[in-house]
């Protein structure tokens, strides 16, 4: 899933990001909150079974969106005014054309499936929710966002809400977002710190703890959603990282998650850190586990590892994620080929460095620095980045970050890893 990282709507300058360039800043627009968007007569439980064309035209009208509906037309579909709009690369209609007939086939499917009504439900409402959290998102998609996980029920005097606090702050003065679950604790200090202007939220709809921190509440960046895989869904795939706090059941979820997608290549490589308040050992304690238990018993690889940063030093957090961007843009395959986006090019030494030592995650052939692929002709914004471009194995994920580190770096990185222990004889 590559990123596109372009200008959004009514962009005005708001001073220099981690690179040095001057970062977009998106007007806020009025917005219907996202609860009131959703709130179909179709999914009321008084609904009888007759009423299932009903629900199946549901999922089509949500199908039938096209990216092409002009902003005013949007407004009026979900009774809001000032729906921001964003610029991007024009895309092939026929493809938009053919994609959203898939839908609107699957959708037809259904009525000779002779699915549930609680089936029907939920894919209509998933749908429908998916479709409205990706309009709030687009238009904030010119600038890197970090989604924040933690417990909701750290109070405001407590040390890791302090550092989520001070968390938001530092790395909304790089330009970014904070993205997180809209609730207290952790998650409003993590807005609080980064500022309403800098804080877009996800909030869970539940019998309790469902109300928006007031940081957030309100806000045309805020979607309320029904469902839990929806939501992880949009945490996952809108950010450019993730930082965790010490948090329970729901943010040792998320982590694992987001590490087992990472791991298994279903989410580009984006820089993971768990973060604990200094001098706290939550996330420390949990990599020993990982060190002990996992990796002992070779149910992970020493490169996992790679994957992500335990600190609880606040500079060295912004500093592992920012500068993951220093010279890595973002990455695509292409065919079978795996293509990242770099803002400079390698030197001659290090591209023999690196094939002197990530060969092993090559399937074949060597790496190349190329301009960009035909197809990648969509993408115009990143026309004038360097390539490098390998036939990567899709296996070895956690050396693909370690050629990521060494790219920005300019020199090999490959840390020394804690290794299993040898097997019986």
């Amino acid at each position: 899933m590559s990123k596109e990282f372009r200008q959004g709507p009514k962009a005005t300058s708001a001073g220099p990001d981690a690179s040095g360039s001057q970062r977009p800043t998106v007007a806020p627009a009025s917005l219907v909150p996202a609860a009131e968007a959703l709130d179909d007569p179709g999914l009321d439980d008084s609904v009888s079974l007759d009423s299932l064309p009903v629900e199946l035209l549901s999922l089509k009208r949500a199908a039938g969106h096209s990216i092409a509906t002009d902003a005013a037309a949007m407004a009026e579909a979900e009774g809001a005014a000032d729906v921001p709009t964003t610029l991007v690369p024009a895309a092939r209609p026929s493809r938009i054309a053919d994609l959203i007939q898939e839908i609107k086939d699957s959708a037809d499917k259904l009525a000779s499936d002779a699915p549930s009504r609680g089936d029907l439900k939920l894919l209509s409402r998933a749908i429908r929710e998916l479709r409205y959290a990706f309009k709030v998102f687009t238009p904030y998609r010119s600038q890197r966002k970090v989604t924040v996980f933690g417990s909701a029920r750290t109070p405001p005097t407590e040390p890791p809400y302090l550092q989520a606090e001070a968390f938001g702050r530092a790395i909304a003065a790089y330009g970014w977002l904070v993205v997180t679950g809209a609730a207290s604790g952790i998650m409003e200090a993590g807005h609080r710190g980064a500022g309403r202007e800098n804080s877009m939220g996800l909030n869970i709809m539940l019998p309790f703890e469902q109300d928006a921190n007031p940081i957030i509440a309100g806000d045309p960046k805020l979607v309320h959603m029904r469902y839990f895989f929806t939501r992880k869904l949009m945490f996952v795939k809108e950010c450019d990282a993730v930082c965790l706090f010490p948090g329970g059941f729901g943010t040792l979820d998320e982590g694992i998650e987001v590490l087992t997608l990472l791991q298994t290549g279903k989410r580009d490589i984006v820089p993971v850190v768990f973060l604990d308040a200094p001098g706290g050992v939550f996330w420390k304690a949990f990599q020993q586990y990982v060190i002990d238990y996992l990796l002992a018993d070779r149910m992970i690889s020493p490169e996992d590892l790679s994957l992500y940063k335990v600190t609880d030093s606040l500079d060295e957090a912004v500093q592992e994620i920012v500068g993951f961007y220093r010279v890595y843009h973002s990455m695509r395959y292409v065919r079978n080929k795996l293509v990242l986006r770099l803002k400079t090019p390698p030197s001659d030494e290090l591209l023999a460095a690196i094939g002197a030592e990530f060969d092993d995650i090559l399937s074949e052939g060597e790496f190349k620095v190329t301009g960009p692929l035909p197809e990648e002709r969509d993408e115009a914004a990143m026309v004038n980045m360097t390539r490098l471009v390998f036939r990567f194995n899709r296996r070895n994920l956690g050396r693909l970050r370690q050629l990521i580190d060494s790219l920005n770096a300019g020199r090999i990185v490959v840390p020394e890893l804690p290794q299993p222990p040898p097997r019986d004889s």
